[in-house]
């Protein structure tokens, strides 16, 4: 009588080793037809742009809007978003306001863990600033002398073409006290919302 164990171990064997082949052929052959396919997967980056390297801020003393003197290492502790402008807030100005006031309380409870920094270049309508800033609870206004602030503006300063003054762009400060972000002009508040939202979220400071 004739042994078959030794063929139906073999058969055995190829039908194995086939098996193996297929199971790791086919994570490449399913990403040669998502490829093909023209798909893509969505990033998962950040929205705003990365100052790299973040920069700290210098160590200027500026003013509150009731004139108490603020240390800007002060800021540090929790997540501050920024924008220049003047006191006279016009419209583009005062709806970049609004955007980050709206942003910062869609964080729910950690909401408490920034805050938003109105750094005002011209205090000739400081009446106005007053009253409208009522608006936007728990905004801290900072001002400052004329040389301080433009010594203050050249450190946001990202390009030639991005000026520090302009009142639609936000800016980022982590609580360590660096600029490391920040939205143009047209931005878009919910996107906005989701990149610190994931800040938050990965952040063990601030």
């Amino acid at each position: 009588m004739i042994d078959l164990r030794p063929a139906a171990a073999t058969r055995r064997a190829r039908r194995r080793l086939l098996l193996l082949i297929a199971i790791f052929s086919l994570p490449v052959l399913v990403a040669y037809a998502l490829y093909f396919s023209g798909w893509r997967p969505e990033t998962s980056g950040n929205y705003g742009e990365l100052v790299q390297p973040p920069r700290p801020l210098p160590e200027f003393v500026l003013q509150t809007l009731d004139g108490k003197a603020l240390r800007l290492s002060e800021l540090r502790g929790k997540w501050t978003l920024l924008m220049f402008a003047a006191a006279e807030c016009p419209k583009p100005c005062a709806a970049a306001l609004d955007k980050m006031h709206r942003i910062i309380l869609a964080q729910g409870k950690e909401a408490e863990r920034v805050r938003t920094a109105f750094v005002v270049t011209d205090l000739g309508a400081r009446d106005w600033l007053q009253y409208a800033i009522k608006d936007y609870p728990g905004t801290l206004v900072l001002t400052g002398p004329a040389d301080a602030m433009r010594m203050l503006a050249s450190y946001f300063t990202l390009s030639k073409d991005v000026p520090p003054h302009d009142p639609n762009r936000i800016y980022v400060v982590d609580p360590l006290g660096n600029l490391m972000m920040s939205y143009p002009a047209e931005a878009d508040a919910n996107r906005i919302r989701k990149d610190l939202a994931r800040l938050l979220r990965v952040s063990r400071i601030g």
